[in-house]
């Protein structure tokens, strides 16, 4: 008989693998031989480095930390954004409001202040953005938008069942999360994930590789020996069935 396959059998094998891999190639330090990086496969079967698959330009050197005063100001931005509207409950209107009545009292201050101490006052700078950005901001928006809705399709249509199951539970783990907590939420971690986890990835990519891809293979060999004793006899208990019929 085949050996009866369990979450139990399942949870302790990958814990053993995660176990060994600790002991033969450290995580966090330790010196890299070149033999272990030598046969490492890279997920997906990239063969460009991180930084090139990012973009390669000043996106990818802000993601993975390249000038870390520019990262750690984009990153403290983005925290301080969440908690006015997370934290202290502001809306997008009252931020609005004040970031206006700020600039117009700044405006209102120049002007009359410039009058009372030169015989001419001075022009007060006017903020003009120009329609570009806006045009520029709609194209990518909607090339994006497009990309991604061009990308589903192909999934569904394409007949690649282990793709379409992938993109499934992805868009199902996605409404799951966004059911705990609301958009600005998910967005700020996502912000913090593409801040965080490419760098790190980059930093350690050998034990990560090495470590995913012994995950897989025990996934594989566990989904063999389901196969071989569960789901082949399904198979066949269903034709045995449609003979006697």
């Amino acid at each position: 008989m085949s050996e009866k396959i369990t979450a139990e059998n399942l949870i302790e094998s990958l814990v053993d693998t995660f176990v060994d891999k600790q002991k033969s190639v450290p995580f966090f330090g330790g010196e890299k031989s070149d033999s272990v990086s030598s046969e490492i496969n890279r997920l997906f079967g990239r063969q460009k480095p991180v930084h090139h698959i990012l973009g390669g330009g000043k996106s990818a050197d802000v993601l993975l930390w390249r000038n870390k005063k520019i990262s750690a100001s984009v990153l403290t931005g983005a925290t301080v954004v969440w908690v006015l509207f997370e934290w202290l409950n502001y809306n997008f209107l009252t931020i609005l409001g004040f970031v206006l009545v700020l600039v117009m009292l700044a405006q209102f201050l120049w002007s009359n202040a410039s009058g009372m101490f030169n015989s001419t006052p001075s022009n007060v700078p006017r903020l003009v953005l120009p329609e570009e950005l806006f045009v520029n901001i709609a194209t990518v928006v909607g090339g994006e938008v497009n990309k991604g809705l061009r990308f589903l399709q192909d999934v569904a249509c394409g007949g690649n069942l282990k793709q379409f199951l992938i993109v499934v539970g992805s868009l199902f783990a996605g409404a799951v999360v966004g059911s705990w907590c609301n958009f600005i939420t998910v967005i700020y971690i996502g912000f913090v994930a593409a801040h965080t986890l490419p760098v790190l990835y980059e930093k350690y990519e050998d034990e990560v590789d090495n470590f995913v891809y012994k995950v897989l293979d025990q996934m594989q060999n566990h989904y063999r020996n389901l196969d071989a004793s569960v789901l082949s006899k399904i198979s066949k208990g269903k034709l045995k069935g449609k003979k006697h019929e």
